[in-house]
């Protein structure tokens, strides 16, 4: 685990990221896989319009309640 301060996955932005947007890509990924992109305050609503739109979000948490899986 790294001590850095995680930052918003939006291109260009350094701000300290907030939200985990977990997203699944079904033309590559299994149904139980879960990608994940960090978002700031500002960028948490374009980049899950962004996944969304393509039917791949799967879920938007807070990153302090964000439990990746054990097998990652």
């Amino acid at each position: 685990m790294s001590d850095e301060t995680p930052i918003c996955s939006a291109k260009g932005c350094r701000a300290d990221a907030v939200w985990v947007l977990a997203w699944n890509n079904p033309k590559i990924h299994t149904p139980e896989r879960r990608k994940t992109w960090l978002a700031c305050e500002e960028h948490r609503e374009h980049l899950a319009q962004f996944l969304g739109v393509r039917g791949f979000l799967k879920d938007v948490v807070r990153f302090d309640e964000w439990q990746a899986p054990e097998d990652a």
